[in-house]
C-alpha cells in the first residue's frame, strides 16, 4: 500500500530510524507507530507483530513540535533543518570553540569557551542532552534545554532551561581559527558562523505509543534511573 493511503505508519528499528522516519514523511501528516528493532528504543514500542492492529486501535497520541535550525556558513550558504531531538554545535579542530549566546536579541553570554552547546527538546532531553549533564524535561512542559558541552569558561555555567517560545542565537567568533559544525538531528551543516533556532510554529507530528509505555511516563522514570 502506498504510504499516502496508509492510516498509520510503522517504523521497525531503532531511535535513529524512527527520527529519519520523521523528517521523511512529515509532509503526509499521518500518525507513526514505532517497534524497536535497534540498539536504542527510547521512542520505540516493544516489538511484536501478532497483535498489531489491537495495540494501534490503543495507542495513544504524542505530539512533537520540532526547532527550526537557521544555519548561515561562512561561504554565505544558508541553510534551513528541523529537530526532533536537539540542534547542537561541535568545535571541528583541536581547539575549543568560542561562541556568543543572545535569547530573543539579547546577548547573555558574551564569550563561551566550550566544546560545543545544544538546544533540546523535551523528546530529546533524554538523548544526547543527558549525555552532556543537561536537565531531563518532562513532555508538554513547553520548554527547551540549553546544554553546553564540556564548558570552559563561564567555568561555572551548566545551561538554561528556556520557555519554548524563546529565539536562540549562537555567533561563532573567530570562525577561521576556531571551526564549530552545526547539526539538527543528522543533518550537519560544516563552518557555520551564526545559528538561530526556534521552535516551529506550524510543524508537528504525532507519535503513538502502547498506553503501558507512553513516552510521558518514559521520560518521568528516566528522572530516576540510576
Amino acid at each position: 500500500m502506498p504510504l499516502e493511503q496508509a492510516q498509520v505508519i510503522v517504523a521497525l528499528g531503532g531511535d535513529g530510524f524512527m527520527l529519519r522516519t520523521l523528517h521523511r514523511h512529515m509532509a503526509l501528516n499521518k500518525p507513526v507507530y514505532g517497534m524497536k528493532l535497534g540498539t536504542v528504543g527510547f521512542l520505540m514500542n516493544q516489538f511484536r507483530i501478532e497483535d498489531l492492529s489491537e495495540r494501534l486501535a490503543r495507542a495513544q497520541a504524542t505530539t512533537l513540535k520540532p526547532l527550526v535550525m537557521d544555519a548561515v556558513s561562512e561561504s554565505g550558504t544558508s541553510v534551513t533543518s528541523l529537530a526532533f531531538n536537539e540542534v547542537s554545535l561541535l568545535r571541528q579542530t583541536k581547539q575549543a570553540a568560542h561562541i556568543c549566546v543572545s535569547l530573543n536579541g539579547v546577548v547573555k553570554i558574551d564569550e563561551l569557551m566550550c566544546d560545543g552547546i545544544l538546544v533540546a527538546t523535551s523528546a530529546g532531553s533524554t538523548a544526547y542532552n543527558l549525555s552532556a549533564h543537561g536537565p531531563i524535561l518532562p513532555l508538554g512542559a513547553d520548554v527547551l534545554a540549553m546544554t553546553p558541552i564540556s564548558p570552559f569558561r563561564p567555568r561555572r555555567w551548566r545551561g538554561a532551561i528556556l520557555r519554548a517560545g524563546t529565539e536562540v542565537k549562537f555567533e561563532v567568533l573567530d570562525p577561521y581559527k576556531r571551526p564549530v559544525s552545526a547539526t539538527a538531528d543528522s543533518n550537519e551543516v560544516r563552518d557555520v558562523i551564526e545559528v538561530t533556532i526556534r521552535e516551529s510554529r506550524d510543524k508537528t507530528v504525532s507519535l503513538l505509543f502502547d498506553p503501558e509505555h507512553n513516552l510521558e511516563d518514559r521520560i518521568l522514570n528516566e528522572q530516576f534511573a540510576y
